[in-house]
């Protein structure tokens, strides 16, 4: 997070400390994930420190070299079902030479929500809209480990809408609405069936 955030997070009378964890040195499995000296500028990228990265695109074409071929040869082979072999210095996609590559269908770059322990994009790179199966509706129930008592549920999170479009909308005062009135008419039901019997 921004420094900006840190201190606006820091000021919240419920935080009782915040501790900065910033990685500078190199991390093993960075996406792209490419041997020493291939290329030199990503050598030292960590799961706090990477980039910038170009997410694919639908029919976006991109330069084709051997610094940049790390970030695209899975895209290339794996779902977009070309064959790529290099020889030299010259990239063969289906046995003809490419400087450039179009892509197919759009990528994602996917991001856990536990950062700091989120096995996600910056480990195994794209992923390709054909892999997306579902869509987020709402969250029904937040939880902060950090909180204490009562205040592990994060209230105002709870039935919030999560579409992406404008402001998020919380549904719980409806959800506790509708409960309330299943809870007294279920009262009254029970009642009017005992008068009965």
């Amino acid at each position: 997070m921004t420094q900006e955030k840190a201190n606006l997070i820091k000021s919240d009378p419920t935080i009782e400390s915040i501790t900065k964890h910033n990685k500078t040195e190199a991390e093993d499995g960075i996406f792209p994930d490419v041997p020493d000296g291939k290329p030199s500028s990503i050598n030292n990228w960590n799961s706090d420190n990477l980039g910038p990265i170009y997410i694919p695109k639908a029919n976006a074409t991109v330069k084709l070299d051997l610094n940049s071929l790390p970030f695209y040869k899975v895209i290339i082979t794996e779902y977009e079902g070309n064959t790529l072999k290099v020889v030299g210095n010259d990239i063969l996609i289906n046995n003809k030479k490419a400087t450039s590559y179009t892509f197919q269908q759009n990528y994602y770059w996917m991001m856990g929500d536990n950062r700091n322990n989120s096995l996600d994009a910056r480990y195994w790179g794209y992923t390709p809209e054909s892999h997306i199966v579902g869509k987020p509706v709402f969250i029904w129930l937040s939880w902060d480990t950090n909180g204490k008592g009562i205040h592990k549920i994060r209230w105002d999170r709870m039935f919030t809408t999560v579409n992406g479009e404008g402001q998020p909308q919380s549904y719980f005062k409806y959800f506790l609405i509708l409960l309330g009135l299943y809870f007294v008419g279920d009262y009254f039901w029970k009642k009017k069936k005992a008068k009965k019997a």
